[in-house]
């Protein structure tokens, strides 16, 4: 599975509209960030999948993809064991097989009561899924521009860690297979290379890894795949 590609010429292009007075990010900019993420994370697993479809969901609501073998960006409905959830990117070809899902967090002001909100919003997203499709990989990209992180890096990092990591079918549900921490500076655009830490299993360069061991290990060999 390539590598996650997102350029600091996108991110600045976004940045461009950073207020720093208020050290907030637009709405509708950092709904543009979780659009770039969500095509990078299509792109990437359609080229693992062998180059297949990527299509648009039929609708917010359709159950079964727009044709058997496609990579679903867009919102894409799944009755899980717990709720109906919208994944942003999605590939069922016989029930799901990925779901993914992007996050953002552009206000510091909010950023301490929403990262809360958000973490629990992870672990129920994976175990909804989880609950209903054991072998299903659920993954997450979690971008902040850094100026709101202010003193919760640490504790979104160390939370983030321990909701990351499932490898086997029988680890705990409410974990994701992958999840990676973008923070990234609005001026320039450049994801910083220090925070997560390099050997952090949540850096961005390590999402595609983590996604296609995953894979190979529980699909490698199935159906439509011929190895």
């Amino acid at each position: 599975m390539p590598a996650i590609a997102l350029l600091p010429a996108q991110l600045a292009a976004l940045g461009v509209h950073w207020n720093t007075a208020a050290n907030v990010l637009p709405k509708a900019q950092g709904e543009a960030l979780g659009s770039l993420c969500d095509n990078a994370v299509g792109t990437a697993i359609a080229t693992m999948l062998g180059g297949i479809p990527i299509l648009a969901p039929i609708n917010k609501k359709s159950l079964l993809p727009p044709q058997p073998d496609c990579v679903e960006v867009g919102h894409s409905r799944v009755i899980g064991g717990i709720r109906p959830q919208n994944f942003d990117v999605i590939y069922r070809p016989d029930g799901v097989r990925f779901a993914y899902d992007s996050k953002t967090l552009n206000a510091r002001n909010s950023l301490g009561k929403n990262y809360r909100n958000m973490i629990n919003d992870l672990g129920t997203e994976a175990a909804t899924v989880h609950t209903r499709y054991p072998s299903a990989i659920v993954a997450f990209i979690v971008a902040v521009p850094e100026p709101c992180l202010g003193n919760h890096t640490w504790n979104l990092i160390n939370v983030l860690r321990r909701l990351s990591g499932r490898q086997a079918t029988s680890d705990e549900a409410y974990k994701a297979e992958a999840i990676s921490l973008v923070i990234w500076d609005p001026l320039t655009g450049v994801i910083d290379g220090a925070v997560p830490a390099a050997d952090s299993n949540l850096r961005i360069e390590k999402f595609s890894m983590h996604v296609e061991s995953c894979y190979v290990d529980r699909f490698a060999g199935l159906p439509p795949h011929s190895k």
